[in-house]
């Protein structure tokens, strides 16, 4: 073995100091406790950060197409002959036709904007996030083309709910002679959906296409085609093939362009936080250091005993590895445990915290989603505590070899 019976037994009877060393077991304890907490933060931060962009991806891909493509002059009449075209090409695996419009919603309770997207029955179902998650009403009315569906927060903002009507007006409206005049129209609401995301939820009204192609005057085609891949990270690779095979004048956007600069900026805040927790664990190894430092020096008599009595050097520098680097050992796994813990009950932590305190800790108006997502990518757990463990064994290293440089006879003279 590379570490003797001898060296542990050492090795433990020194972290056990006695009440004249106690000062060095208490910064090896605070160096246990910020090697933990370091590494329980690192993790815990990593999966909120991990799990909010991939919900956040999750619903913004499952509602809006991968790739969308606007016609020439804002509508697309031969729209079921381009939707044949797309299919041929490689990595499409789907297309539907879509009318988007602003409206102006109003209620006897409130007015607001939002936007409206007219889409088949058939293809809105395939939306799990809207189609799985209607709270009241149903799809029946809007299958009939009858009726349209809004977010939980719209319905309650203006004080609706499924079987009543809302107004929506349009700018697109009818042409007079003192110019064109809005377009208003009451709607039957089909269902309510909630798909936990504040943007959607409150700002989005879904509404039959046929219904759509009237209200917004697209009476022979659509004003986009919503396309999704088999790999949306191939998004880019998929337009340039579509460019070549499409006249020009269509503008094709992928939701990279759309939403790149939302993502990046999450993966700017995701590294930038992954840095600045390190460096919690850096300042724990640092303390480490100290506390095996004050070891060594407080040990100068035993280790020249030892030395005399026959341990080499090897065996010296051993004991005080393994004396800093259980520290280092212990604070990592209890950190990694404290971490799991954490992210598999986050969201119950935090209503227990808004409980106690009485205040909202998770605003969905401002994280965009109603709860806290935590996903962890076990590559990167393993990587924190493997970083951890780098850090804390690096930071044994240099004690370990000054008590082993440590001379016994100049030790015993000056005890």
């Amino acid at each position: 073995m590379i570490f003797g019976a001898f060296e542990r037994m050492v090795a433990a009877r020194y972290l056990r100091a006695r009440r004249k060393e106690g000062f060095v077991s208490v910064i090896a304890g605070f160096s246990l406790v910020g090697i933990a907490l370091g590494v329980a933060t690192l993790i815990i931060v990593m999966a909120v950060m991990n799990g909010f962009r991939a919900d956040i991806m999750d619903r913004i891909l499952g509602v809006n197409g991968h790739i969308n493509i606007y016609g020439v002059n804002e509508s697309i009449t031969d729209y079921d002959a381009r939707i044949a075209q797309l299919k041929t090409i490689p990595g499409i695996v789907s297309a539907i036709p879509s009318v988007e419009g602003q409206v102006l919603v109003s209620s006897d309770a409130n007015t607001a904007g939002a936007l409206v997207r007219g889409l088949k029955s058939e293809d809105i179902k395939q939306m799990a996030w809207i189609s799985g998650h209607i709270v009241d009403g149903s799809m029946e009315q809007y299958d009939a083309g009858e009726g349209i569906l809004i977010g939980a927060r719209m319905a309650e903002r203006f004080r609706v709910r499924a079987g009543q009507e809302i107004t929506l007006i349009s700018p697109k409206g009818n042409v007079t002679a003192f110019g064109s005049a809005p377009r208003s129209h009451s709607f039957l609401i089909a269902g309510v959906f909630n798909m936990g995301m504040s943007e959607y939820d409150s700002g989005m009204v879904f509404m039959p296409l046929s219904l759509a192609q009237t209200y917004f005057k697209y009476p022979d085609g659509v004003s986009n085609l919503e396309i999704r891949i088999d790999d949306p990270d191939k998004a880019q690779i998929v337009v340039k093939r579509i460019a070549s095979s499409f006249p020009p004048g269509f503008r094709i956007f992928s939701w990279q362009e759309t939403n790149g600069p939302f993502f990046n900026a999450l993966q700017v805040e995701r590294n930038v936080m992954f840095l600045i927790l390190t460096l919690i664990i850096l300042v724990a190894a640092l303390n480490v250091i100290s506390g095996l430092i004050m070891l060594v020096k407080d040990k100068g008599r035993d280790i020249a005993v030892l030395r005399t009595m026959g341990a080499t050097r090897g065996m010296i520098m051993r004991i005080f590895f393994i004396a800093g680097a259980s520290v280092g050992v212990i604070g990592t796994l209890v950190g990694f445990g404290l971490g799991l813990a954490f992210c598999d009950n986050i969201e119950a932590i935090r209503q227990g915290l808004q409980h106690l305190t009485g205040t909202e800790l998770f605003s969905a108006e401002i994280y965009y989603l109603t709860q806290i997502p935590a996903k962890m990518e076990w590559h990167e757990t393993l990587s924190i505590v493997a970083m951890a463990l780098f850090l804390s064994f690096g930071a044994t290293l240099y004690p370990s070899w000054r008590a082993a440089r440590t001379d016994p006879v100049e030790a015993l003279r000056y005890e």
